[in-house]
């Protein structure tokens, strides 16, 4: 069984008791059902409506939340559309709306879909695998340009350019890259020994992120779920983001700041709320973790 562990739940949890009702919550990145589960356990007269946009995912989640079945929904599609689903569903004017934008492990673990350089497997990165782009198309069919740009705006990597002309350079001398460890190969190849050793980690770590967020266009779905939060909350609707990219949390810090300035709500905290260094020991994903949340209605600070 894939290990899941939920990231910072103690402080997502604390943050969701300050809707002053609690009855609907939707779990926008359902997952392997971690923060769902907590939610049903925690809250015997709470429903969660769980949303992914992977298949498998909401497979898994469905029997690990099977004592819960009577209280959970379950939806398959992108939490960009998060206003239209409600609708459909019928989940309007949820309490809660919970994101947690980091990868599942069980996209992690497998091979076969290409998120992780540590496994070698074909080079996919979708979240939901009936798209069309993948990241195999993105290595062999983007631009040196373009693939330098993304490496270095969604993954911060200082060497973006020229592990891009690597990139490219291989793909006329040798072909297309299929494969995770092909991609991780080249970028080896291409960057110096001191380089490398200067970056610690696995020289392809900021590369794989670049990737997935433009296969799976994240930073655009992350601003059409906001606004969509917007659009189903009501009174006292309290929103929670866990986010572990900067990209990501200057979107939701930007977006709490407007609406707190449009006087829509405020934000429960004005500053990020960081993981505790023991759950950064016990749990290594929850590393780079930072949480943001809004509660609607709310003006001014209590107490």
């Amino acid at each position: 069984m894939i290990e899941h562990i939920p990231v910072m739940l103690d402080e997502v949890l604390k943050a969701v008791t300050n809707a002053p009702s609690l009855r609907r919550i939707v779990d926008a990145t359902l997952g392997l059902g971690g923060y769902t589960k907590a939610f049903l356990k925690q809250w015997p007269h709470v429903s969660v409506l769980g949303i992914d946009r992977d298949s498998e995912a909401i497979e898994i989640a469905k029997d690990k939340l099977a004592e819960f079945l009577d209280r959970v929904k379950f939806y398959n599609g992108d939490f960009k559309d998060l206003a239209e689903i409600l609708k459909k569903i019928g989940f309007t004017e949820p309490d809660a709306i919970v994101f947690d934008l980091g990868v599942s492990n069980l996209q992690i673990s497998k091979e076969e879909r290409g998120f992780s350089f540590d496994l070698d497997g074909p080079l996919d990165m979708r979240m939901d695998t009936t798209s069309d782009l993948t990241a195999e198309e993105v290595i062999n069919t983007y631009s040196k340009e373009a693939l330098s740009e993304i490496f270095r705006k969604y993954g911060e990597e200082r060497h973006a350019s020229r592990i891009a002309w690597g990139i490219c350079k291989y793909r006329q001398e040798h072909g297309l890259i299929r494969t995770t460890g092909e991609l991780v190969s080249v970028i080896r190849m291409t960057l110096p020994a001191p380089v490398q050793r200067k970056m610690g980690k696995n020289p392809a770590r900021r590369v794989f992120q670049a990737l997935r967020i433009e296969v799976n266009n994240e930073l655009k779905a992350l601003e059409e779920a906001l606004s969509g939060c917007r659009e189903v909350a009501k009174e006292g609707t309290v929103v929670v983001v866990v986010s572990y990219h900067s990209l990501e949390d200057k979107i939701v810090k930007k977006q709490f700041k407007e609406w707190e300035s449009l006087g829509l709500g405020r934000m429960l905290s004005k500053k990020v709320v960081k993981p505790t260094e023991e759950e950064i020991t016990r749990n290594k994903k929850a590393r780079s973790a930072k949480l943001r949340s809004f509660i609607f209605g709310e003006r001014e600070l209590k107490g």
